[in-house]
């Protein structure tokens, strides 16, 4: 048993992974952070429950409960960097998107703690299950759900558009599939961009291996979609409609990807 994360089990070969929408600290660390990193001002807010639906559909779902400040679920454990000439925010943050520090003091992070006891647990039961899936249906799916503010200067000009999908220029998921999910976005009421800034992290790169019928994608959603940015209160009303959308997906993904067996 781990406390890292929550799991739904379905009986789909879909797994909805939410790694950013945690927001546990432990009290040893948050202790020592300053009140601009417990804030948790980079959280993806509210995307478990924006996904909540899901379970109905019959695909699982793992959450992650703690915050991405402790380690970040999305990030190698190795800290490599992902995006080359970008802004590094690292395994272990030491400060917001926005430039303030986590941390009221310099401190010492232990990284092969942290990987152990919260980086670990989340991918061994993505690999288990995703082992689950091939063997079961022959092919595994993993949808790696995101959100993040509306306008991030450090890390990207200007406003983010709504439906960001990522799929690692082409290297997690099968091209047929891929264009599939892009022409759901296309027709629907929101503006939408496929491997642009948000490619897809760690967790679609490492796992998605189309030659191997595991297919990934990172979503990464403009918070203002179904919140009130200001405030981060879920807007009930953008979120349904929202949530059209995002079934279209799921629903696609599974289809295209039984297409290719």
């Amino acid at each position: 048993m781990t406390d890292c994360y929550s799991f739904h089990s379905g009986t789909l070969p879909l797994l909805v992974s939410v790694p950013h929408d945690g927001r546990q600290l432990p009290a040893e660390i948050s202790a020592r952070m300053s009140a601009a990193g417990r804030s948790l001002p980079d959280t993806d807010w509210h995307v478990a429950r924006l996904y909540e639906f899901v379970k109905g559909l019959g695909a699982s779902m793992i959450v992650a409960n703690y915050s991405r400040y402790i380690v970040d679920l999305n990030r190698p454990a190795d800290d490599s960097v992902l995006y080359e000439g970008q802004l590094v925010t690292g395994l272990c943050p030491t400060q917001t998107f926005d430039g303030e520090a986590i941390y009221a003091e310099k401190i010492a992070i232990d990284f092969d703690n942290r990987i152990q006891t919260y980086w670990r647990p989340y991918h061994d039961k993505i690999r288990e299950v995703l082992a689950g899936f091939r063997e079961s249906h022959g092919f595994a799916l993993l949808w790696d759900a995101h959100s993040i503010a509306s306008r991030v200067p450090t890390l990207f000009d200007g406003e983010l558009r709504v439906l960001n999908l990522g799929t690692w220029d082409g290297r997690s998921c099968d091209r047929t599939i891929a264009n599939a999910l892009m022409q759901v976005a296309q027709e629907s009421r929101y503006d939408a961009v496929f491997n642009a800034r948000f490619k897809g992290g760690y967790i679609t790169r490492h796992y998605g291996d189309p030659k191997a019928s595991v297919h990934a994608v990172q979503l990464e959603i403009a918070q203002r979609a179904y919140l009130n940015e200001a405030t981060k209160a879920y807007d009930t009303t953008k979120a349904s409609q929202l949530r059209d959308t995002l079934q279209c997906f799921l629903e696609t993904f599974t289809k295209a990807a039984k297409t290719r067996l």
